[in-house]
């Protein structure tokens, strides 16, 4: 137990310093390169420059053939190559630095081991990327993650995952990077841009679906594995994959209850992504109700923002800010569940509970980089002059693009280790999948009230 216990504190600790140095290196090359200017009265004036722009990508938009996803050509016949580069500069950013933290841990011969099989891992998120970013399979925002998850099943159902590839698989530590990236994005001030009724939808709702979902399960439908009961209700309650990350890494859950709830989460976005605006079209919602409504219960962030621009401007708005303010319960909630797993469930070898000391060594550090990321680019944010445009620059030019490669390799290896006949025992009597139905109906239900309430009744004419 221990040995496992420090294994996983030396990942996270190893993911918040990678992504620290991509933060770093990021924020600082577009403030240098950047132009910022004062008027003595007037606001700041800023000339954004992000010297990664050209050079951190992924696959194009294509429609014909899927090379277009590298060469585009323009109306006058001219070709760009721009995105295969920026490909290739992503390869070559991921693969130095996990390379050499992956050596400097475990030795130079790891690392090598690791660059061999990465170079297999990101050939295959490159092809879920691809798959993904088809004309019409992006109009159904059907994402990368359901593609990359389902090209690693495959692979390792079929001909089995080399162990060679196997070794680059570091999933836990992919995700947990680029959540600590996701930080960076989780910004205070939208936080602040809904106020109290974002607040009470995104912070309120949340945790009494978690604690029902959990207990339905434990009481009603008596799931045997308690960890797999919290995976899925932190899944469904708060924000989906990474949030499930969270919870496994806090409750000790195996990767097959990982990977289990990550399908269902990936499935049902889907459906919810396609379905609530119909119903909210049909009926006649009100635009900042329902924005609200599928920002609280869609569990992809960029679902939620595909999903609220079928609806408008205002709706898509209101969908993202809460969905962001609802990621910033990711940390709430892993310390919560770590807590209670150590203090409530957990027995020692002596037969008595551990001490409220355990509860540091099984929270999940990589959390505290998630924390101090959103809390020192907020700073940033608000107090920085020309700081809005600064981070905007930052985040939409490098990390979100960085953050996104690294969530595609994570959904590759979830694929690659895991196997049909490893689930099995898991889906016997259907419970997961009737508890995540329960769950988030109860959620559906739960949002729209409070949606419903926050904005349509209490606080309606503050935020038109």
């Amino acid at each position: 137990m221990m040995k496992e216990t420090s294994k996983r504190l030396s990942d996270d600790w190893l993911a918040i310093i990678c992504a620290t140095i991509i933060l770093a290196l990021s924020f600082g090359s577009v403030r240098l390169s950047s132009t910022v200017t004062v008027p003595e009265d007037g606001a700041a004036e800023v000339s954004v420059v992000n010297p990664f722009l050209q050079w951190i990508g992924k696959p194009a938009k294509w429609t014909e053939s899927p090379l277009h996803a590298f060469v585009t050509t323009s109306e006058s016949g001219r070709r760009d190559w721009s995105p295969v580069f920026s490909t290739l500069g992503s390869f070559a950013v991921l693969a130095l630095l996990l390379s050499v933290s992956i050596g400097l841990r475990a030795g130079g011969r790891s690392g090598l081991q690791f660059f061999t099989g990465f170079i297999a891992i990101f050939f295959l998120a490159t092809f879920s990327y691809t798959l993904a970013a088809q004309s019409l399979v992006k109009a159904y925002n059907l994402e990368y993650a359901l593609w990359a998850l389902m090209v690693g099943l495959i692979i390792s159902n079929t001909v089995g995952t080399p162990t060679w590839i196997r070794r680059a698989a570091l999933t836990e530590f992919f995700i947990k990077t680029g959540l600590v990236l996701l930080g960076a994005e989780v910004l205070m001030s939208r936080l602040l841009a809904l106020g109290v009724p974002g607040i009470f939808v995104a912070w309120v709702v949340t945790p009494i679906v978690l604690i029902s979902t959990y207990v339905f399960g434990q009481k009603v439908l008596k799931i045997e594995s308690r960890s797999l009961n919290m995976v899925i209700s932190a899944d469904m309650s708060v924000c989906g994959v990474s949030a499930a990350i969270a919870a496994a890494a806090a409750c000790k859950a195996k990767k097959e209850e990982l990977s289990l709830a990550i399908g269902m989460s990936l499935s049902f976005t889907v459906i919810m992504m396609v379905v609530l605006p119909i119903v909210i079209k049909a009926i006649g919602m009100d635009d900042t109700v329902a924005g609200a409504w599928m920002g609280g219960t869609i569990d992809s962030t960029g679902a939620v923002a595909a999903a609220g621009a079928t609806l408008g401007d205002r709706a898509l708005e209101v969908a993202a800010t809460v969905k962001m303010i609802q990621n910033i319960l990711i940390g709430v909630s892993a310390f919560g569940i770590a807590t209670y797993w150590v203090t409530c469930v957990e027995d020692n070898d002596q037969g008595t509970r551990p001490g409220i000391s355990e509860v540091w060594k099984r929270f999940p550090r990589f959390v505290l980089g998630f924390i101090a990321a959103s809390i020192v680019f907020s700073i940033l944010h608000s107090l920085m002059v020309g700081g809005p445009e600064l981070v905007d620059g930052m985040i939409k030019g490098t990390t979100k693009t960085l953050r996104g490669w690294f969530f595609c390799l994570a959904f590759v290896s979830i694929g690659l280790e895991t196997k049909f006949s490893e689930l099995a025992p898991y889906l016997r009597g259907g419970k997961p999948l009737l508890l995540y139905v329960c769950g988030q109906t109860l959620n559906l239900i739960l949002t729209l009230v409070m949606a419903y309430l926050m904005f349509g009744v209490l606080f309606r004419d503050f935020i038109r």
